[in-house]
C-alpha cells in the first residue's frame, strides 16, 4: 500500500523531490562502486533508494531516463585497472522492506505470466552478502577475465587480484561451457576484518569501517601483494553469459557452481510460496547475527529459468528476482524549526530542520514534511522530540512527535499564506494538497528553479554550469531566461576570468560546453522546459508520437480545440490524461512561455526523435489498443513487446489507431474499434502478425 505522505504530494513537489534524491544517489553511487569509499551505511542508501522508487512509481510521468532506478551503479573512474565490457548485463536488484511487499512481488510476476491466481511460484532465495560484485570469464574452462559491476555495462578489470583468492578455481572442468560469466560476492569474514584491523593498526595503516569497506578495499589495490595478503573469500550465486545451458533453474545453477568447485552459500533455500518465503526471512534474520559474514537481506529468484527469460528485465533491475532487505533503524532528535521552501513551480514545502543525528550510518539535519496537511495530521511543532527513520516509507521521514516530551508553550506551525520569496499570495486549489506561490516568473525562486532544472543533467546538461553558478548568473543579470545561456558567449562585460573560482581555461570549456549543446534531442528539449507533470518518461512519449519540435507546436496549438481531434490523440498518448494534458495545454497558452519557446527556437538545433525500437517488424510505427483479459501473456509482457518492436501502446483507440488486440471479455474498446472501422485481431492473430 502506498504511504498517505506519498499519496498526497503534487506533481510539482515530488519532480523537485525527485531532482534532489537523484543527485544524492549518484553521489553515493560513485563513492560505492566508482571509489569504494562510501560515507553512508547500506541501509541509509536503500532508504534513499526506495524514497526515490515510491515517487516514481506514484509518478510515472517523471521517471528520467538517467535516473538511479534506471541504471546500475557508477561509471568506474580512472584509477590504474582497464576497462572491462560484461558480455551480460551486470545488473542490480530491487528492493522490498515488507512482507505486503514481497506479496506484489510474487503478485506482480504471476500477472506478467498470467499465471493462475492460486498457482505458487517456486522461488529460490539465498542470503544477500554484503560485499562486492564480481563476474568472471572463463573461455574455454580458463579464467581470462574478473570484473567489478561498475555501471551494469562496464566494469574495472581486477583479474590479476581476483586470482590470488583460493576460493576461486583458475579452470573448470570439461563439462564446462565454452565461454561464462560466473557472477559472485566478495567480502571478508568477520573475524578476519577485525584481525585485519589490528593489523592496520599496528602497522599505522589504513582502518576500515566495517567488512565490505575492507573488502572492496583489498580487492581494489594497484598493488596484486597487497591484495594477495588480505584474507578474500567469493561466493557464487548465478551466470551472466552462457554460451551452453548449464541448467534449467536457479537450484540447478547453484548445484552445478558448486560441482565445478565454486563456494555457494549453504543457507539458500528452494520457497514454495508466499508463506514458505516469509519463513525463511525470519529464519535467517534471527541467525543473521551468529553467521560469520554481514549479510543485509534475502535475495528471492524465479527458480524456473525459462520463466525468467520471459519475465525479463525492467531499467537497471530483473522483474525475476527482488532483495528483501531487513529493517533499518530509528533515532531520536530534536525539531528546532519548520521552514518553507519554494520549487520551480512555486510549491511551497514544509521542512524540518533537525538538531543533526547519526541514523543507519548517515547523519540527517533535515526531512521534507510534504505539505501543511502532514504537518497537521503528525502534529509536528518547533522544539519537539522526533523520531526520524530511513527505511521502508519516505525517507527521511518524521516517524511521530514524542508528545511526552512536548513543552507547554509550544506552538502549532501556521503555514503561511504568501510566498517567502517574493511576497505574492501562496494559494491551495480545492482538491489539491499543495499551496503554490502566484508570483511566476516574478518570483525569484522559481525563476532560478526553473534555469536549474533547464541545465540538470537529465535536461541539457551542460558541464560548468551547475546550481551554485545559475544562482550566480541569474542574481547579477547575466542569465534570466533559458535562452540567454546560450548568448553568454557573446554577451560583454561579464569579466569572467577574474572572477575568484575562474580562469582563461575554465571561461573557454564553459563556453564549449554551452555550444556543444546548441544540438539536443526533442526529448530532453521538451523535458528541459519544466513544463508542470511532465517528467522525462513523459517528455520521452510526446516525442515519440510528435517526432519533430514544429509538429509538436502544431499539434499542441490544435489541440486548444478540446472537441478536437488533436486533443484526442494527445490524451490518447500512453500515461498522459486529462490532467497532464491540460498542463502542457497551458504551457502553450502562456505567452510568455511561448515567448521562451521561440527565443530558444532561435538558438537551438533540435533533433527528430528517432525510436531504437525494431523498425524492421510489420508493427514498425503502428498505434496498437490492448483490451480485455488477455491468455498467453500478461497484460505489460504484451506492452512491452510490442513496444520493441517500434509499436506505440495507447490507453484507448481513436480514428489513428491501427490495431486493437482483444482478449477475453473485451469490452467498450472493442465496440468503439468496430464504430471507427480500426482493425480488430485476436491475441492468436496479433501473435502471427508479430512473428511473420
Amino acid at each position: 500500500m502506498m504511504p498517505e505522505k506519498i499519496r498526497d504530494i503534487t506533481a510539482e513537489e515530488a519532480t523537485e523531490k525527485i531532482s534532489a534524491l537523484s543527485a544524492e544517489i549518484e553521489k553515493h553511487n560513485l563513492l560505492y562502486h566508482g571509489k569504494d569509499a562510501p560515507e553512508i551505511s547500506d541501509a541509509a542508501y536503500d532508504a534513499l533508494f526506495r524514497e526515490l522508487q515510491m515517487l516514481e512509481a506514484e509518478f510515472p510521468e517523471l521517471i528520467k531516463e538517467d535516473s538511479p532506478t534506471q541504471k546500475v551503479g557508477a561509471l568506474p573512474e580512472a584509477s590504474g585497472f582497464s576497462k572491462v565490457k560484461h558480455l551480460a548485463g551486470m545488473l542490480s536488484l530491487s528492493n522490498v522492506f515488507s512482507d505486503e511487499e514481497v506479496t506484489d512481488f510474487l503478485t506482480r510476476v504471476r500477472r506478467f505470466l498470467n499465471l493462475p491466481e492460486g498457482e505458487r511460484i517456486a522461488v529460490f532465495a539465498e542470503p544477500k552478502i554484503d560485499g562486492l560484485s564480481c563476474s568472471l570469464l572463463y573461455e574455454d574452462g580458463k579464467l581470462v577475465t574478473a570484473a567489478t559491476r561498475g555501471d551494469g555495462e562496464t566494469g574495472e578489470d581486477i583479474t590479476a587480484n581476483v586470482k590470488t583468492l583460493k576460493d576461486i578455481p583458475q579452470a573448470l572442468p570439461a563439462d564446462a561451457p565454452q565461454k561464462i560469466e560466473i557472477r559472485g560476492e566478495i567480502y571478508m569474514r568477520k573475524d578476519d576484518f577485525l584481525k585485519l584491523n589490528e593489523t592496520q593498526a599496528a602497522e599505522s595503516g589504513k582502518i576500515f569501517a566495517n567488512p565490505r569497506n575492507a573488502a572492496a578495499g583489498s580487492l581494489r589495490q594497484l598493488d596484486v601483494q597487497v591484495t594477495a595478503k588480505r584474507p578474500l573469500k567469493i561466493f557464487t550465486y548465478a551466470l551472466g553469459y552462457c554460451s551452453a545451458p548449464i541448467a534449467e533453474t536457479q537450484e540447478g545453477i547453484a548445484k552445478k557452481l558448486a560441482a565445478w568447485g565454486f563456494p555457494v552459500t549453504e543457507n539458500a533455500r528452494l520457497c514454495d510460496g508466499l508463506e514458505d518465503i516469509l519463513r525463511y526471512y525470519e529464519e535467517t534474520q534471527s541467525q543473521r547475527g551468529e553467521m560469520p559474514y554481514d549479510i543485509d537481506g534475502i535475495v528471492y529468484k524465479v527458480n524456473r529459468l525459462d520463466l525468467q527469460e520471459r519475465l525479463g528485465f525492467v531499467s537497471r533491475a530483473p522483474r525475476w528476482a527482488t532483495a528483501h532487505k531487513f529493517p533499518a533503524e530509528q533515532a531520536e532528535t530534536v525539531l528546532e524549526k519548520i521552514s518553507i521552501q519554494v520549487g520551480r513551480t512555486g510549491t511551497l514545502t514544509p521542512v524540518a530542520e533537525l538538531t543533526p543525528v547519526n541514523v543507519g550510518g548517515v547523519i540527517v539535519s533535515r526531512a521534507t514534511l510534504h505539505n501543511e496537511d502532514e504537518i497537521k495530521r503528525k502534529d509536528v511543532r518547533a522544539g519537539d522530540h522526533v523520531i526520524i527513520q530511513r527505511a521502508g516509507d519516505v525517507i527521511p521521514q518524521i516517524v511521530r512527535a514524542d508528545l511526552s516530551k512536548r513543552k507547554k508553550d509550544a506552538q502549532e506551525f501556521i503555514f503561511p499564506a504568501t510566498c517567502p520569496e517574493c511576497g505574492s499570495p501562496a494559494v491551495r486549489k480545492e482538491g489539491e494538497v499543495a499551496r503554490r506561490c502566484t508570483g511566476g516568473l516574478y518570483c525569484p525562486a522559481q525563476a532560478v528553479e526553473r534555469l536549474k532544472h533547464f541545465v540538470s543533467k537529465a535536461a541539457f546538461d551542460i558541464d560548468g554550469l551547475g546550481a551554485k553558478i545559475v544562482q550566480e548568473f541569474w542574481e547579477e543579470g547575466f542569465i534570466k531566461t533559458p535562452a540567454d545561456i546560450f548568448r553568454l558567449p557573446q554577451r560583454e562585460g561579464m569579466d569572467l576570468e577574474n572572477r575568484d573560482g575562474w580562469g582563461a581555461l575554465s571561461v573557454k570549456n564553459l563556453f564549449a560546453a554551452i555550444e556543444q549543446k546548441r544540438v539536443i534531442s526533442l526529448d530532453r528539449f521538451i523535458y528541459a522546459l519544466g513544463i508542470r507533470q511532465v517528467g522525462q518518461a513523459t517528455a520521452k512519449r510526446l516525442a515519440i508520437a510528435y517526432t519533430s519540435l514544429d509538429h509538436w507546436i502544431e499539434a499542441m496549438e490544435k489541440a486548444q480545440d478540446r472537441g478536437g481531434e488533436d486533443y484526442a490523440a494527445l490524451l490518447n498518448i500512453e500515461d498522459i490524461g486529462a490532467a497532464v494534458a491540460e498542463d502542457i495545454l497551458a504551457f502553450f497558452a502562456d505567452p510568455h512561455q511561448r515567448a521562451i519557446l521561440n527565443d530558444l527556437k532561435v538558438e537551438l538545433t533540435l533533433q527528430d526523435y528517432v525510436s531504437n525500437a525494431d523498425m524492421s517488424s510489420p508493427v514498425a510505427g503502428k498505434t496498437v489498443v490492448f483490451t480485455g483479459k488477455l491468455e498467453t501473456m500478461g497484460r505489460n509482457e504484451a506492452k512491452a513487446k510490442a513496444e520493441s518492436l517500434g509499436a506505440k501502446v495507447a490507453g484507448s483507440g481513436s480514428a489513428k489507431t491501427d490495431y486493437v488486440i482483444c482478449g477475453a471479455d473485451a469490452g467498450s474498446k472493442r465496440k468503439k474499434a468496430a464504430e471507427l472501422g480500426v482493425t480488430i485481431l485476436s491475441e492468436q492473430e496479433w501473435a502471427q502478425l508479430i512473428s511473420g
